[in-house]
């Protein structure tokens, strides 16, 4: 392990169990991180006080040339991954109540976020997240591709995903028991190719959007906004449904 960002966490919390008790996964999953993966970055910069510019300068640091605007799209879909993958812990909860809001009506939705981040427990939002995306025998929401493309899970979408993926040398993370067409590993891939993590050709973003998440999953996070179970949640449809508008309206451009 020599990532110095990774290495100054473990460090400042104390150690590699002490971290991954503080942001709520298992000590081997942390001891099989080669750097603080984008969508952990909250979490830890909130549990060890590390800040995220030194966990991950490719995403967010001052002096790597790296691009402002595609830095900034990289955490937003890295926050969307999270979030869709599993309930919050504390940790990060208490991050994403310190979200700036802003006059722009994403920012407002990010308020939205904030707010509902300090209101509503950890307990409570991990029923929350079981009710929608879970549940006994299925949750009120199904967060796949197929599903929302075809009506049916692991169909022809999906096939076309994982043959994109292949194509891009991007292969499934050790361990991932769900399907591609998740919304929540298709946002990670998103955040992959915007920081950089996944070394693609310039207009493999657009395609990649415009085949696997531009058909339906703004569908989903509306959906998500309208959701019987969502509480917490729906902040989160609110700013994923905006973020895609947005995303769809700047590959939409010429050039």
């Amino acid at each position: 392990m020599n990532d110095p960002g990774l290495e100054q966490a473990i460090r400042a919390a104390g150690g590699i169990t002490e971290l991954a008790r503080r942001i709520g996964i298992s000590q081997p999953s942390v001891s099989n991180w080669e750097r603080v993966p984008a969508a952990r970055v909250a979490a830890v910069e909130a549990a060890t006080g590390v800040a995220r510019a030194t966990l991950r300068p490719d995403l967010y640091g001052a002096t790597t040339g790296f691009d402002d605007v595609e830095a900034a799209r990289a955490q937003e879909y890295a926050l969307l991954a999270t979030l869709m993958a599993q309930p919050p812990e504390a940790v990060l909860l208490r991050a994403l109540s310190r979200l700036d809001g802003g006059t722009t009506p994403l920012g407002a939705a990010h308020a939205m976020l904030a707010a509902a981040a300090a209101a509503h427990p950890v307990e409570r939002i991990a029923r929350e997240y079981f009710e929608l995306f879970i549940g006994v025998g299925r949750g009120e929401l199904l967060p796949y591709g197929s599903y929302y493309l075809t009506g049916f899970l692991y169909e022809r979408p999906l096939a076309r995903l994982r043959a994109d993926l292949e194509r891009l040398g991007i292969e499934p993370a050790a361990g991932q028991s769900e399907p591609e067409d998740h919304a929540a590993i298709l946002c990670e891939i998103m955040a992959g190719l915007a920081s950089g993590k996944f070394p693609a050709p310039p207009e493999a973003q657009r395609q990649f959007f415009d085949r696997h998440l531009q058909p339906w999953i703004g569908r989903f996070f509306a959906d998500m906004e309208g959701a019987v179970a969502a509480a917490f949640y729906r902040s989160v449809g609110a700013v994923g449904r905006l973020f895609i508008d947005i995303e769809a309206r700047a590959f939409a451009l010429p050039g």
